[in-house]
């Protein structure tokens, strides 16, 4: 019997992961944590790395050999949302004081919802 030690980003201690074999894939590894932790696929993913070299495994199909240690964190189902904002303003435009006092008023609700969602 072989095992891969996994440990959650958050957590102090590891656990094992036993299976057949000299490697297993990274899906079948993300499966049988999940089940382990009795996770739902439907709610997140698992972004497994090697808690040595910090490689970070994308592939599925990626082999990950016998008695390794990975990290695991868990991340929602679409990805991470960004929480960085670009916007675009075109500074070449004649402006009147009306619009001009328009862009401040938004800028300043803008500001304050930034603050809000820190």
């Amino acid at each position: 019997m072989s095992c891969v030690h996994y440990k959650f980003f958050s957590e102090l201690s590891y656990d094992t992961v036993i299976f057949d074999g000299l490697h297993i894939s990274l899906s079948d590894l993300k499966k049988q944590i999940m089940k382990k932790e009795k996770l739902k696929a439907t709610n997140c993913d698992l972004q497994i790395s090697n808690a040595e070299t910090k490689e970070e495994y994308s592939d599925d199909n990626a082999l990950i050999h016998k008695n390794l240690s990975v990290i695991v964190r868990r991340i929602p189902v679409g990805g991470v949302v960004s929480t960085s904002r670009t916007y675009v303003l075109d500074l070449t435009k004649q402006v009147s004081r009306t619009s001009k006092a328009k862009v401040f008023y938004l800028q300043k609700c803008l500001y304050i919802c930034m603050e809000v969602e820190l």
